[in-house]
């Protein structure tokens, strides 16, 4: 292949053709082609220093790629994020093994290791292959063209700013043009060759040799993940898929804050228009809550431990009030902006960075806080005179704010409206601090939390439930279903089989659900949430529908529906925010944290159900 042509021969992949590696501080989008289309660095929602994923020709691409292929089969190594793709070429086939080295704690001790690094190993199983190696650094979503300077042994610079990368190879690897560094390996069977790039900012860098240091990395990133998932007390159906979703959970976690971002990408198409590309990469607090409340459910009470104490440091600004979201050390201001140099993914237009939803006022975010205290509680933990003032802080802005409109859980870019699902979750805010008053030492404030608990749900009554629909409805005033509203009955407002909830799931389903029983969040076309352009399938929705029919006792319903689902993860079990509406495909970020969350959600729910526990019984 002629250097132009290694350049220049890229298209876009499908979003589900996406794998993803990381060290929970960083992911990378690893596409069937062997090419690392996105990473960010030195965590989530820094500026990228790959990103094909938005721009093929300009944003940079880390790309191991075999010739003359024929078939691409991926797996990761059993409960790990470690990648493993086999590809069968027109001579032989070769094994890619991609990876980022987390160290357990005892490893750590011992020596000084590399804190940050991303492998990838090449071998050859059989026969013979040409396989073309392209590495173009572009750091600052491609802003700049790295400057990439020849250190001997220890391979090549990449040095910007503050951020140094080192890219060491068991193989010589020369220029290809400004910033672009590339080879071509013709391997035979048994022939294997190793890429590791270290990384770091501001801070000491360590490299090692080559060689069987590399499978020791391995092998210890394999040890932590298993040990890590060992702690899963999920021993019910499906559990290889609810451990993939929980890794990949914990892949967008950030360890050293406990910061989940929703998605670890940015303007990934949600339709055909762009006009709903969002950066996803910062913590919602709604997303993070839900994640651990998911967590503490599995068994992982450590992660809620971790996201409590980031909580107080996150909300220190903004206390009592909680803002919609941070970033993953806490600050506020994700001044939302478009890069216009970058033709977008597959050239949909804008690619955005920041977020102006975070000057919204969205209320639910109290419910699902004060939701992940409340099962952290509930299992056995405590919190302290500080935590349980944070709480009581909270129950003040409920009580002061809930009458007030907002931008919903779906943030809405409409004037702010009363929606019932915000209402809802400020019912369930205070309900669950009420509960928790002998524990917490609460008595003092509990009067009047119950009081506005009960007027909050007189409210809703009265304003949100429709007589003629049978329904509640998205929000006061309006006749559209929401499917937020299929949680009413998992936050205990309501029994599954209570009237009102089965007609408003019955409403929900005939506006909003598609053949197969698939759910939009609410009705497509731009009125709804202000945003032109149609709306797809929202996968998360479809995934509390299978919880909801779990709670009811329609175990057979739950069961189809989540096995459909199941079959709609891409090859290696990851999930976008939505389906498309013609044909099912992932759409949006990816892989989101909203999807995988519905994902565990509904596989308790369903399994609690199989053995015939009703609504009254499944775990709130």
């Amino acid at each position: 292949m002629n250097p132009s042509a290694l350049l220049n021969d890229w298209d876009y992949p499908p979003i589900g053709d996406y794998a993803v590696i990381g060290n929970c501080r960083t992911i990378a989008l690893v596409s069937r082609q062997g090419s690392i289309d996105w990473l960010c660095l030195p965590h989530f929602s820094s500026p990228s220093l790959f990103a094909a994923l938005l721009d093929r020709h300009r944003g940079g691409r880390f790309a191991i790629r075999p010739r003359d292929v024929q078939r691409t089969q991926r797996s990761y190594r059993a409960h790990t994020p470690v990648l493993q793709t086999e590809v069968e070429c027109n001579g032989g086939t070769v094994r890619l093994t991609d990876f980022f080295t987390v160290l357990p704690d005892d490893v750590q001790r011992d020596a000084l290791h590399p804190q940050h690094q991303l492998v990838r190993i090449v071998e050859c199983v059989s026969g013979e292959v040409s396989v073309d190696v392209l590495v173009q650094p572009r750091p600052d979503y491609a802003r700049h063209i790295a400057t990439l300077i020849k250190r001997g042994k220890l391979g090549w610079l990449c040095q910007y700013r503050g951020l140094v990368a080192y890219l060491q190879s068991t193989f010589q690897l020369d220029t290809l043009g400004p910033g672009s560094l590339a080879a071509c390996l013709r391997l035979r069977a048994s022939e294997r060759h190793q890429l590791v790039l270290n990384y770091c900012e501001n801070d000491v860098g360590v490299l090692c040799p080559l060689g069987g240091t590399v499978d020791q990395w391995r092998d210890y990133t394999v040890r932590w993940w298993q040990s890590w998932c060992d702690q899963c007390s999920y021993r019910g159906d499906h559990r290889e898929a609810v451990l993939r979703s929980a890794i990949t959970l914990k892949l967008l976690t950030y360890c050293l804050s406990g910061a989940v971002v929703a998605a670890p990408t940015t303007s990934l198409p949600e339709g055909p228009s762009g006009a709903r590309n969002w950066d996803y990469r910062y913590c919602w607090l709604r997303d993070t809550s839900l994640v651990l409340q998911s967590f503490v459910d599995l068994g992982f009470v450590a992660e809620a431990r971790a996201f409590l104490g980031w909580l107080l440091h996150a909300t220190r600004l903004t206390q009592p009030r909680l803002q919609v979201l941070y970033d993953i050390y806490g600050e506020t201001a994700l001044t939302e902006r478009e890069l216009p140099h970058l033709e977008g993914y597959r050239g949909l237009k804008p690619v955005r960075i920041g977020n102006a939803a975070h000057n919204q006022l969205q209320l639910d975010v109290y419910g699902e806080v004060v939701l992940t205290a409340f099962g952290f509680v509930e299992r056995g933990g405590t919190l302290d005179a500080y935590e349980r003032d944070l709480l009581l802080g909270f129950a003040r802005s409920v009580c002061k704010l809930w009458t007030c409109p907002d931008s919903s859980i779906w943030e809405v870019r409409t004037a702010p409206r009363h929606n019932t699902y915000s209402k809802l979750m400020c019912w369930v805010a205070l309900d669950r601090l009420v509960q928790l008053e002998g524990r917490l030492r609460l008595s003092d404030s509990c009067e009047a939390m119950r009081t506005t608990r009960d007027r909050i749900r007189a409210d809703i009554e009265a304003n949100g439930f429709d007589p003629k629909l049978n329904s509640y409805v998205g929000y006061y005033g309006g006749q559209d279903p929401d499917a937020s509203l299929l949680l009413l009955a998992r936050y205990g407002y309501l029994h599954a089989d209570d009237p009102r909830m089965v007609g408003t799931v019955r409403y929900i389903e005939q506006r909003l659900s598609v053949a197969g029983g698939l759910l939009y969040r609410y009705p497509p076309g731009g009125q709804y949430d202000g945003v032109r352009g149609p709306e797809n399938l929202f996968a998360i929705c479809s995934f509390w529908l299978v919880d909801y029919l779990a709670r009811l006792g329609d175990v057979t319903r739950a069961r189809n529906l989540f096995e459909r689902l199941l079959g709609l993860a891409n090859d290696v079990g990851l999930y976008a925010e939505e389906f498309s509406a013609s044909d099912f495909a992932p759409l949006g970020n990816f892989p989101q944290a909203f999807s995988h969350v519905g994902l565990i959600t509904a596989a308790l729910s369903l399994d609690q159900a199989q053995r015939g526990k009703r609504d009254k019984e499944i775990a709130k």
